[in-house]
């Protein structure tokens, strides 16, 4: 039996003919470069074009390949610019690319890992349970560490955006009649109020630090509290022995625990931020580079990590009843912080079942998540940083491999 030709091709609602509308040009960008084709155009009597042969040529039928996605979004990575990041992969890929699309690329792509996170389309490839370590005791348990916290990103305000405008709209003016009429300006996209706005971090990892679960969102609390429960799930968090958090004891990040409720073991405030707190107080009332006042601070945070929060509170009580006036005032304010976090000050027992008690690789996080978009003269919109700094969340989660292999395609 003769099969039937793909061409021409029929409109499967009117079960007719389309008709043929002449050949069309087709330009891919590719790794191996820019790539053109000629193709038919077809068109159905109701109206809209078709090309069947843009699927059968690539299914996604975009104008960037995968590979070419992927070598602008790899340099991106290191790049101090769009510009420059342009220049690297015409001298290292021999791929030219305008700084224009390389932008749009790349936070397309950081959108779309977004959406993968979400859809769970890119989940992680490692579980709470499986995070074994030993405890002093040489007892083997699962262990997982929760952070959060948050950092600044520098944003293009909305008055920036403002006289942006303006200028292009002075310099249209300006040009003469005799040259060609430029296409009206696209709607402005809205600024933001302040120059530069907190992003929310929320990390799991392991003791050692070699399976690690990074997210980001320029949303506010509620949303961080949501990702938190989210990948949380996927890692099947309550299913882990120990659940430790360890955070700066900022008042969001206490609330965000303490409303999204994650079950944990334990929570830490961060050794680092109480000692600050410590000598802060020390200034104020011992004077700054003391001797007794070194002694003093010394003997708080030992105390505090060995001997336990009663027998560190009883010794801030007994320094309290020595102050007067305005450094009273000062102590009065490290009770304060220290009575509000009370259940977070646990070092001994941290100590005893070898749980950290410091929130530094979530701090080193804070800093290495954004690094492609902080810098001299950068702003951003905030949905693009956030697309821009999710590439990079990829890598940081050590799930650059799997994007492009699977949810990328």
């Amino acid at each position: 039996m003769r099969r039937r030709g793909l061409f021409p091709p029929v409109d499967p609602a009117s079960g007719k003919t389309l008709k043929n509308k002449g050949v069309e040009p087709r330009s891919t960008l590719t790794g191996n470069g820019r790539v053109s084709i000629r193709r038919t155009r077809w068109q159905a009597k109701a109206g809209g074009g078709v090309m069947p042969m843009d699927a059968v040529l690539d299914a996604a039928e975009a104008t960037v390949s995968l590979g070419a996605r992927e070598l602008c979004c790899r340099l991106n990575a290191t790049g101090k610019s769009f510009r420059r990041t342009a220049e690297q992969l015409k001298h290292a890929a021999q791929l030219s690319v305008g700084q224009t699309l390389l932008r749009e690329v790349v936070e397309a792509e950081g959108k779309r890992v977004l959406a993968a996170k979400e859809s769970g389309t890119l989940a992680p490839l490692w579980q709470a349970k499986d995070c074994l370590v030993k405890t002093p005791q040489g007892k083997e348990v699962s262990r997982v560490y929760l952070g959060v916290d948050g950092f600044m990103t520098p944003t293009i305000t909305d008055q920036e955006k403002r006289n942006r405008r303006q200028k292009v709209a002075a310099a249209r003016a300006k040009r003469g009649a005799d040259k060609p009429k430029l296409p009206p300006l696209k709607r402005r996209k809205k600024g933001t109020d302040q120059r530069y706005k907190e992003f929310k971090l929320v990390q799991f990892h392991d003791e050692n630090m070699e399976h690690r679960l990074v997210s980001v969102t320029r949303k506010p609390c509620a949303e961080a509290g949501r990702i938190m429960r989210r990948d949380a799930k996927q890692i099947g968090f309550e299913k882990a022995d120990e659940r430790i958090a360890n955070i700066d004891g900022g008042p969001w990040i206490l609330n965000l625990l303490m409303n999204w409720a994650v079950v944990l073991s334990g929570w830490c405030l961060d050794f680092w931020h109480l000692g600050q707190h410590v000598n802060q107080a020390k200034d104020a009332t011992f004077g700054q580079e003391t001797e007794a006042g070194k002694q003093w601070a010394a003997k708080a945070m030992h105390q505090v990590r060995h001997a336990g929060y009663e027998t560190f509170w009883n010794q801030l009580v007994e320094w309290r009843g020595n102050q007067r006036r305005a450094k009273r005032k000062e102590a009065d304010k490290l009770l304060n912080y220290v009575a509000s976090r009370k259940e977070m000050i646990i070092y001994d027992e941290c100590e005893r079942r070898g749980w950290r008690i410091s929130s530094s690789t979530t701090e080193s996080q804070c800093s290495a998540a954004p690094h492609r978009v902080k810098g001299p003269g950068k702003r951003w919109d905030t949905d693009n940083a956030e697309a821009v700094i999710a590439l990079e969340t990829l890598q940081q989660s050590n799930q650059w491999k799997q994007y492009w292999t699977t949810a990328a395609a």
